[in-house]
């Protein structure tokens, strides 16, 4: 600690990342710029964050990684937890909201004595969840950095959506956010994350192709018909790519080619 009673960003940088290695400059300073911190500036314009400013932080970081809040949310509670109103344990605590959460997977056998967890299926029939997420929300909401969501956005591994005129991301980009983040932490960039959507879309436009008739039949016992069947290829899809991904990654572990 300097002989002094505050803190520069790069020391407040350097006090937080063991315990949160995730936090970077750019985010401390996109926190400031939604207003959850509020550091004083010098004459000369840097930042001094004193021991308050770091509990902040520390409170900020908390809800994020802990509770997965979206911005708007833990903007609500630093005002409840300013005013008094609730303590910090409560300001930390998972939000009080209902999701739809599928059931956990299901061990499927590998054949070789092992079990794998496999992925829940999704109701394809059933209406995405009504969320609009702005792009600080959806960074707020994944754990993704500002600059981290403009790159996935530019690359096209998240796309914003139209509505009267105003661009919104969904649920949906917030589960592909999440994944993403995770792949990003392993050194997959947002250029290797395209292809991956690029194959993706490929593979979810040939199913939909094969099953059209189904879709566009007029009769609902045909269109219940189509969307299981696209909910059946989906399944073996995804076994079928795990099955050929695990393939190639032990030949390649093993020395083959």
């Amino acid at each position: 600690m300097p002989g002094r009673p505050f803190l520069s960003i790069g020391e407040v940088l350097a006090v937080l990342k063991p315990e949160f290695p995730d936090v970077t400059v750019s985010k401390i300073r996109f926190l400031e710029s939604e207003g959850l911190i509020t550091p004083t500036r010098t004459s000369s314009g840097y930042r001094t964050f004193y021991p308050k400013d770091l509990d902040r932080l520390r409170t900020i970081l908390k809800m994020q990684r802990e509770s997965f809040l979206p911005l708007k949310i833990i903007r609500e509670r630093l005002a409840s937890l300013d005013a008094g109103t609730i303590t910090p344990e409560q300001a930390t605590a998972p939000a009080p909201i209902t999701i739809n959460v599928p059931p956990a997977p299901e061990p499927v056998a590998t054949g070789n004595g092992g079990v794998v967890a496999e992925e829940p299926d999704v109701d394809l029939a059933s209406a995405p969840q009504n969320a609009h997420f702005t792009e600080t929300d959806l960074a707020g909401a994944t754990g993704l950095d500002i600059a981290q969501v403009q790159a996935l956005k530019e690359f096209g591994v998240i796309c914003e959506h139209r509505l009267n005129g105003g661009m919104y991301f969904d649920g949906e980009d917030v589960a592909v956010g999440e994944l993403a983040r995770d792949f990003l932490k392993l050194g997959i960039e947002p250029r290797h994350l395209k292809q991956l959507r690029r194959f993706a879309e490929q593979e979810a436009e040939m199913y939909t192709t094969l099953v059209g008739p189904g879709i566009r039949n007029r009769r609902a016992e045909a269109r219940g018909q189509a969307v299981d069947t696209l909910s059946e290829l989906a399944r073996l899809s995804r076994r079928l790519r795990q099955a050929y991904v695990r393939q190639r990654m032990r030949a390649a572990l093993s020395g083959e080619r």
